[in-house]
């Protein structure tokens, strides 16, 4: 079976260039997932990646707390193998950390499935038990990361009833200098995956702290940010693009455009 990567879009390791576009790879996690980064072209706060799609934001201060909620999308699977994610996270847009929690929509031939899933990279990436923690498409998920002292704690609650809750301790390593709102396409045997044709991911309540109290995604506006992201293939098709913000920031959809 080939071994799958979540790819995160700057996640785990890349430098931002202004015009430019970066590149790097992670080492794989015992189950088969990790985080690696994308290639990133950024045009002020807009910018292109070959995995992400989205929103990120960076802080004056570190991150110590990143919110936000999304509706489990159903994936459509015709022949072949696809994937999606999605997730909230802190760290990844210009660090070597990633500390993430969400959820997978992902096709194997006819069949789809769904799961939740964490990570604190470099260490490997967590899938949660299906029957314990089960997704499916519709399901309401409301992810949190939060960060006291070297203690994170990774939250996911569910609208079926359910909440996973780790805390791990991290390194000095982990820069807090990032927040992501994603939806991702992985790379499968080294491979970047199709992307499953999940329709669109509504999330809402997307909120991070940053020496100070919760706000929403608009009110990071440091490094020409918010950081607008859309997914395309390495022509330059659109894979997957967000929407502009809502009226109070904190809100916008991700549309599937093309595998």
């Amino acid at each position: 079976m080939n071994k799958l990567v979540r790819l995160a879009g700057a996640a785990a390791v890349c430098a931002i260039v202004q015009g430019g576009t970066v590149a790097a790879t992670a080492a794989q996690a015992a189950h088969g997932l990790v985080n690696t980064p994308a290639h990133l072209k950024v045009f002020h706060d807009s910018l292109t990646s070959t995995n992400w799609s989205g929103y990120a934001v960076e802080g004056t201060a570190k991150f110590t707390d990143v919110q936000g909620t999304w509706v489990e999308p159903s994936v459509k699977c015709t022949k072949g193998s696809k994937y999606s994610s999605f997730w909230v996270g802190i760290d990844g847009y210009k660090s070597n950390s990633v500390e993430q929690l969400g959820t997978d929509s992902d096709c194997h031939s006819t069949s789809a499935s769904y799961y939740a899933w964490w990570e604190m990279y470099p260490a490997a990436s967590v899938s949660l038990s299906s029957s314990k923690y089960p997704v499916q498409p519709g399901d309401t998920l409301t992810g949190e990361v939060s960060v006291s002292g070297s203690s994170f704690t990774l939250s996911l609650t569910s609208s079926r009833g359910w909440t996973f809750t780790t805390v791990k301790t991290g390194g000095a390593g982990l820069k807090q200098e990032s927040a992501e709102w994603i939806a991702e396409s992985p790379e499968v045997g080294g491979t970047l995956a199709k992307l499953a044709k999940f329709g669109t991911v509504n999330f809402t309540n997307c909120v991070a702290a940053a020496g100070g109290a919760d706000a929403p995604i608009s009110s990071f506006t440091g490094q020409s940010g918010p950081h607008e992201i859309t997914m395309v293939t390495g022509g330059g098709k659109t894979r997957a693009a967000p929407t502009a913000l809502n009226g109070g920031g904190n809100a916008f959809s991700i549309t599937w455009a093309h595998a």
